[in-house]
């Protein structure tokens, strides 16, 4: 993911600001970490360079 995109993504859920958490980067490129929810305080990860922004649902296990 590049850190560029941190401009236009927004929280699926309540459209608030997201927190970037780098755990592995090359460059521009953010290739594992979190992205989290200021607002509603979810966490989204990042793994090899692709954010998974989709909503959490209740019945997860």
């Amino acid at each position: 993911m590049r850190r560029s995109l941190m401009e236009i993504l927004c929280c699926p859920v309540c459209k608030g600001d997201l927190v970037l958490s780098v755990t592995e980067e090359n460059g521009e490129e953010v290739l594992e970490g979190t992205l989290r929810c200021a607002a509603c305080q979810v966490d989204y990860p990042i793994s090899e360079g692709i954010p998974n922004l989709l909503p959490q649902t209740a019945c997860e296990d």
